[in-house]
């Protein structure tokens, strides 16, 4: 029903509109075609992302990724699942270690090199997160940051089939982090198993947040919107040079929406 009244909103606003181009272009007797201006400099192709966004949203995650998250937590132990997540994050360790390093962030790297070696070996391949029992927690670091950091803006905006938004930097970003140890090693078969699971878990987070993207105004614009306020978040580690009022409301509005942005 909600759906149907929104379709209802935008096929009346839409008349309007056209009624109005409409009497311009019989004023003007041109026969030019009016299309919808889009300004933000973040995303010069917001037409065809928009489109890509319907795709992902509206079909993909609806009729695909939803209901096969959905089976996937109704028939999978929480032990088993957490045992997974351990496997994979385990994975990136070593690329963690070197992107601490190209930040210049050496205790980070040290502690990426120890959780890697302890978990692989204590923690039987990493299924058991026995590092951070020892107080050795995560430095999660992709390649896309350190570019980041090294001045390299992240280019435009972009909202890729089957995969959700992203940009320029963070998606050379990861595709250096996936060229790393032992990611380039491994069958592809078995990175593709690591990466179903990966995806399915950051998926099952989100299915207690759907309200709140659904309830907004304009769910792209929202998405885009804290994406980039998460990637700014993540570059500055936390540190983002705004005035006390944007950064306090900002910042909310991150800490609300972080999760949902980690795979969408």
């Amino acid at each position: 029903m909600k759906h149907l009244l929104i379709l209802c909103c935008i096929v009346l606003f839409m008349t309007g509109c056209a009624s109005n181009k409409s009497t311009q272009i019989e004023q003007s007797k041109t026969t030019n075609y009016q299309v919808t201006q889009y300004n933000d400099p973040k995303d010069p192709i917001e037409g065809l992302n928009r489109t890509m966004w319907d795709l992902n949203y509206d079909i993909l995650d609806k009729y695909l990724l939803k209901p096969v998250t959905q089976g996937y937590v109704a028939v999978t132990p929480q032990p088993v699942r957490s045992g997974l997540v351990n496997f994979s994050n385990n994975l990136a360790e070593p690329a963690n270690f070197l992107n601490n390093m190209l930040q210049g962030k050496v205790d980070g790297s040290m502690v990426s090199l120890a959780r890697f070696l302890v978990n692989t070996t204590v923690g039987v391949l990493g299924v058991f997160d026995v590092a951070s029992t020892m107080d050795l927690h995560e430095k999660d670091e992709s390649f896309g940051e350190v570019l980041g950091v090294w001045g390299i803006n992240t280019g435009p905006y972009l909202m890729l089939p089957a995969r959700g938004p992203t940009d320029i930097r963070s998606t050379t970003g990861d595709v250096v982090d996936n060229m790393m140890f032992p990611m380039n090693v491994l069958a592809s078969n078995f990175t593709i198993f690591t990466g179903v699971v990966d995806v399915l878990e950051k998926r099952a987070q989100l299915l207690s947040q759907e309200s709140t993207l659904n309830n907004s105004l304009d769910p792209y614009s929202f998405v885009k919107t804290a994406y980039f306020q998460r990637l700014e978040f993540k570059v500055n580690d936390g540190q983002i040079q705004k005035s006390p009022e944007a950064q306090a409301e900002e910042m909310e509005d991150f800490e609300e929406f972080e999760g949902l942005l980690d795979d969408l």
